[in-house]
């Protein structure tokens, strides 16, 4: 049997993450496999050279009238990609193959799906495609066309359905009004320009009659289970028949996210949060489903002094009279701990350190980098209902709450204690030193993610555990 793979030393680890270094690969790999190149190597060359595996590949597709023009037009915009709908490629463009699409168009016939691959292939082949991204407006339409695109090369990262009540669609198409300078729709009722020059200019397409648009809305019903049998790993349908500004949000939270890659990742996830907060808690859900390993940095030291050993001896005066053990020592507790076998190879999850924005810097330089920060936020009456209830019984170390979980017994409820330190003037202490450090934290871990424990504990694990499986969102598109 073949000996276990060692774990890579937390820098190595660190510094493939960051640098997203499986990721590129991966897309390497892809890119070669569907292109096939003949020499392999110059084509990785020039593929790291074009540095745009960030640049979106979107389709927006949906039923006539389900809004696709202003969600790839806006999309655009946002995001400074190159929007390519049936139309641009027809009237829009010079292309080896327009002409010959036009023919068609001209003769009434359809053009055949073939042609529309080649066109759309032939486009996104240019310059300002690569370099900036693009979004596929209304195409694929069916199995055969996704297809064609896919034996072409062209594979898009997010696809966006949009969909509508058929009256609702049927409504917006008798009403639909287009500027022809801007190319932008708008709607009698719905959407109508403020601007009274746009108003003036605005001309009502030549749109399908009733009987016609219900024929379209029968294809594209009969079409779509076969478009999302292909692409239904990187497709999301969203609602249209909702405020223009809540599909257009949905839409970019969508797109901005990443889907989850073959890259190996090693959960090393901080909890930062007021007393009280319920980081032990999460610490100790996500420990028990996912393997990772608890470390509370507290505990940590008590165990250090327990064991005896030389740091645990140094810290031994500071725990026994109650002072702040200094941060150097703290440090090499922790560092141990967290370069150990066990955490390298299956991660962790700390809370208790850092407190502040000295502590922070020197857990960045022992090369231990969280690539997952929660900070936890509690209202102060919620954190005193919660800590100056607490009640510890001295015989077995259970826990009880006064409210939430009080002792079953008279016996046990007379021996309880309260530890000092749940004390109201000792809470609003520590309290207070929280809050008097966390905005310099908040600005140190900047991709951190913010988590209301306000709310039921199941509920905060499900927000945590969902932020830790999927990717962070792309840094380089701009938000809503």
């Amino acid at each position: 049997m073949d000996a276990p793979a060692r774990p890579w030393p937390p820098p190595v680890g660190a510094y493939a993450e960051e640098r997203e270094l499986f990721r590129l690969l991966q897309n390497m790999l892809e890119e070669l496999l569907i292109h096939k190149p003949d020499d392999p190597i110059q084509y990785m060359i020039n593929h790291l050279k074009q540095n745009n595996d960030d640049a979106p590949r979107i389709c927006v597709l949906g039923p006539p009238a389900a809004g696709k023009t202003t969600v790839a037009m806006w999309l655009c915009k946002h995001l400074d990609a190159i929007r390519i709908s049936q139309e641009t490629l027809l009237f829009k463009e010079i292309l080896a193959l327009t002409k010959e699409a036009k023919a068609y168009k001209e003769r009434k016939q359809k053009i055949p799906n073939a042609l529309w691959a080649n066109l759309i292939q032939e486009r996104l082949s240019n310059v300002d495609c690569i370099k900036q991204g693009w979004i596929l407006e209304g195409f694929p339409e069916n199995q055969e066309q996704a297809w064609m695109l896919q034996s072409s090369g062209i594979i898009p990262r997010h696809v966006v359905v949009l969909y509508a009540p058929d009256t609702v669609l049927i409504e917006r198409n008798s009403g639909k009004r287009l500027d022809p300078f801007t190319e932008e729709v708008y709607h009698t009722t719905f959407d109508w320009p403020s601007d009274p020059l746009v108003q003036q200019r605005l001309v009502k397409p030549e749109d399908l009659s009733e009987q016609e648009m219900s024929k379209k809305l029968l294809e594209h019903h009969r079409n779509f289970p076969g478009v999302f049998q292909i692409y239904q790993k990187v497709l999301k349908s969203i609602n249209a028949d909702q405020p223009s500004m809540d599909v257009l949000s949905q839409v970019l939270t969508y797109v901005q996210t990443r889907h989850r890659s073959a890259a190996p990742f090693t959960p090393r996830i901080l909890f930062c949060g007021p007393p009280g907060s319920g980081k032990s808690l999460q610490a100790a859900l996500i420990a028990q489903k996912y393997g990772v390993v608890n470390i509370c940095c507290g505990q940590l030291l008590k165990e250090a002094v327990a064991d005896k050993t030389k740091l645990g001896e140094l810290i031994k005066p500071y725990i026994d009279n109650g002072y702040p053990v200094p941060d150097n020592l703290v440090m090499k507790i922790l560092a141990e701990r967290l370069n150990s076998l066990d955490c390298m190879t299956n991660g962790w999850v700390l809370y208790g350190f850092p407190r502040d924005i000295e502590q922070g810097e020197q857990l960045q330089k022992s090369h231990n980098i969280p690539n997952r920060v929660f900070f936890f936020s509690l209202p102060y009456e919620s954190v005193m209902e919660r800590l100056s209830q607490r009640r510890i019984d001295p015989i077995t170390g259970e826990r009880y709450h006064t409210t939430f979980r009080p002792a079953p017994t008279p016996e046990i409820q007379a021996r309880l204690r309260q530890n000092p330190r749940d004390k109201e003037e000792n809470i609003e202490k520590r309290v207070e030193t929280y809050y008097r450090n966390v905005k310099e934290l908040e600005d140190f871990y900047e991709d951190a993610f913010y988590v209301n424990a306000d709310q039921d504990p199941h509920v905060v694990f499900e927000f945590i555990e969902s932020c830790i499986i999927k990717p962070l969102p792309c840094k380089k598109l701009k938000s809503l």
